[in-house]
């Protein structure tokens, strides 16, 4: 009896569609309410360094001299408060996949 049940659950396996989708063919879209990852705007960036400041996992580093930009991905919480505090609006949160 428990035969009929073990054949019966494969049939449906195989007649049914796949549970997980063809990743690089069909891509995830974006959740709603997804933070995503950090991207700036270097061209409109002042390098002045208040988003380093509020960064509470200190993931940013901005140096105004050379006029470099760097972010940690490892240390990022994401919490989008360098974004909030920038005065020039250069950061943003793009919730795409990278």
């Amino acid at each position: 009896m428990r035969i009929f049940t073990f054949v019966n659950n494969v049939w449906q396996n195989i007649t049914s569609r796949p549970a997980t989708r063809l990743y690089p063919f069909t891509p995830r879209t974006p959740i709603a309410g997804a933070r995503g990852h950090l991207q700036i705007d270097a061209d409109t960036c002042i390098y002045c360094g208040i988003c380093q400041k509020r960064c509470p996992s200190n993931a940013l580093a901005v140096t105004r001299e050379p006029k470099t930009w760097t972010l940690d991905p490892y240390k990022c919480i994401v919490c989008s408060y360098c974004v909030e505090a920038c005065p020039k609006k250069c950061l943003s949160m793009n919730p795409a996949h990278k």
